[in-house]
């Protein structure tokens, strides 16, 4: 085994896979509903922004490295949320997403906000004959990847002068990881977020830079605005009994905060990451 502090790529990538495996193979042994096949399509909605919003100081930040006249890919593009506002400063923007709701929004995104200039190819990455570009993106992408050497390697063959990933310092899940012991009777397997990508970029040798962006809490207008967000996290179906102890635990542990809205007790603020490192 290579030095814990100094894993190689082989060792990094291993326990990557691995905490996505336990992940997965925990997901299988208490979901209540069927696998749909298209995960995305009930919340499809919730991924549609006005990209021209000024209230975003991730996507600020992502502007500033844009230069113009440049191709972008965004890998797992979702319903357009930085792929819309990157098109309004590129030539073009090629998004790819395997989710058919997602790409529909995103459609409907362009249309309703004048952007011409995104190509969408409906994919899961990797992808036979990727499209190249000058720079590649994923947000919030990467997390329940299994394979994700060959995911990244596939991401660095496509760019040609930068890569850019944004995500949660912890995935979104872990807002219901407390709940899964009241729920399920065990603890939940976490998935790797930005420090495993941090250490797993190291040991493929790049050299990156990071920055760290506030986030308020989630938070809901209601507390029963949270339920169907802890319903997919839980894998659990409305109506039944395990639902019926969610109500009960939603009661005991929702605040309510300064500014009205409803938070889990234990919710704090996770950090947004914007990372950079060269292709080559």
């Amino acid at each position: 085994m290579s030095d814990p502090l100094r894993p190689s790529a082989a060792d990094a990538c291993a326990e990557w896979s691995r905490r996505v495996r336990a992940d997965r193979q925990q997901v299988d042994r208490f979901r209540e509903e069927p696998e749909r096949p298209d995960f995305y399509a009930p919340v499809a909605a919730a991924f549609k922004a006005d990209p021209r919003r000024q209230d975003d100081p991730v996507l600020d930040a992502l502007r500033g490295l844009v230069e113009p006249g440049e191709t972008w890919l965004d890998i797992g593009a979702g319903g357009g949320r930085f792929a819309l506002p990157i098109a309004l400063l590129a030539k073009e923007v090629v998004a790819v997403d395997a989710s058919e709701a997602m790409l529909g929004i995103l459609h409907e995104a362009m249309a309703e906000y004048g952007v011409p200039n995104v190509r969408t190819i409906r994919s899961r990455w990797p992808m036979e004959d990727a499209p190249q570009a000058d720079a590649a993106l994923i947000a919030n992408v990467g997390n329940d990847i299994e394979q994700i050497g060959p995911f990244l390697d596939a991401m660095e063959a496509s760019a040609r002068r930068l890569c850019v990933m944004i995500n949660l310092a912890r995935p979104p899940a872990s807002y219901a990881w407390p709940l899964w012991p009241l729920i399920h009777g065990e603890e939940r397997e976490p998935l790797p977020s930005v420090p495993e990508f941090l250490s797993l970029l190291l040991a493929r040798g790049k050299l990156f830079e990071v920055r760290l962006f506030p986030r308020r809490p989630m938070s809901f207008e209601n507390p029963e605005d949270a339920l169907p967000f802890l319903r997919q996290q839980l894998w659990i179906r409305e109506g039944g009994e395990k639902d019926l102890r969610l109500r009960k635990l939603l009661a005991e542990t929702v605040r309510r905060g300064d500014d009205g809205r409803f938070t889990m007790s234990w919710g704090q603020p996770i950090p947004i990451a914007l990372v950079t490192w060269r292709p080559g």
